[in-house]
């Protein structure tokens, strides 16, 4: 028989119990450390969480991403750290601020060469580094990025900096594929070919091609939709219409540079679940259209709909050399484009 102190007890236990199971579970969320723009990522980030339930709570880095996750150490709330260049993915990888991620669904979905061979980082869009040519004084239609150096365009480049992390991966590809004394050469070459000093931003580019400063230029694919869209308003989209755009390979034709926006699970993420379950979404069919349609990116899955006024550029065959391979040279590209004073 219970005695009346045991009775009392069970009581209050059972009202505590009933108490706490009342309670609704814990919210699902995930955190997502980003440098790309809040404005270019909202509407993925809206329509994960319209399919899932899982709340995302993105933090804006334009600078600094990999210093305050390593100062933040093992506290950081950080479980997805995305990046909008190589550079960025793979100082996090090399800093011991990621952990790698085994997932079909991302290994099929993001080519072998886009990739970290152990899953620290996955590629989502890629920008191809294009060819921007007059549309009135330049009837070529095919190009190497070995041209650049040509002595026929002497006076006649523009691009922007060399020590934009743009140009530095390009180099970096030169690097990996002709090694450092020939991309030495072939820096010389462009410096010996600019028609303005190099800097701006890749419209200035097309800018410059339309006021006569220039006939060729380097610059990312996306800024093209940008332009001809009308987005950047009407004197973009007359700097956007007074051009042709060439898909450029190495001279070993295996495919045109790209440069890349890419995540990595953070080595700490207190969601990881949730991180790998976003992770994922963004390779979907979905999110990789909602990429393409936002910011005129290509889109990494090869299946995904690539937005119109970028699928008339052409197919776009991605380098084969992998991207991985290219970031051990961007040391090296650097260091060249001082020594050869490309920005001076």
């Amino acid at each position: 028989m219970l005695t009346k102190k045991f009775r009392r007890y069970h009581a209050a236990a059972s009202v505590v119990m009933a108490t706490t199971f009342a309670l609704p579970a814990a919210a699902q969320e995930v955190n997502l450390y980003t440098t790309r723009e809040p404005g270019l990522i909202q509407p993925l980030l809206d329509a994960f969480t319209a399919a899932t339930k899982i709340k995302v709570n993105s933090v804006f880095v334009k600078d600094g991403l990999t210093e305050r996750v390593a100062a933040e150490g093992k506290i950081s709330p950080a479980d997805i750290l995305m990046a909008v260049d190589l550079s960025g993915l793979v100082d996090l990888a090399e800093k011991g601020l990621t952990q790698p991620v085994k997932s079909k669904t991302l290994e099929s979905a993001v080519p072998s060469q886009l990739r970290d061979p152990a899953g620290h980082w996955f590629t989502l869009s890629t920008r191809g580094r294009v060819v921007y040519v007059s549309k009135d004084r330049v009837k070529q239609t095919t190009f190497t990025y070995e041209e650049l150096a040509d002595p026929k365009w002497k006076g006649k480049v523009c691009i922007r900096a060399g020590q934009h992390p743009y140009n530095t991966a390009m180099i970096a590809s030169f690097v990996a594929k002709h090694g450092e004394a020939k991309a030495e050469e072939w820096l010389r070459g462009i410096k010996a070919n600019v028609g303005r000093k190099p800097g701006g931003g890749d419209r200035d580019v097309a800018r410059d091609i339309m006021g006569g400063i220039c006939d060729v230029g380097v610059a990312n694919s996306y800024y093209v939709g940008l332009m001809r869209s009308g987005k950047g308003g009407p004197d973009q989209e007359k700097w956007g219409a007074a051009i042709n755009v060439i898909l450029p390979t190495f001279s070993d034709g295996a495919g045109t540079h790209v440069n890349v926006s890419g995540a990595a699970i953070a080595k700490n993420a207190p969601n990881r679940d949730n991180a790998v379950k976003l992770m994922e979404y963004l390779v979907s069919d979905e999110a990789q259209k909602i990429y393409a349609e936002g910011n005129y990116e290509y889109p990494v899955k090869a299946s995904a709909t690539v937005d119109p006024i970028i699928a008339k550029l052409g197919v776009l065959k991605v380098d084969t050399t992998p991207i991985g391979e290219i970031a051990k040279h961007r040391r090296t590209a650097s260091q060249l484009v001082d020594k050869v004073g490309l920005d001076n």
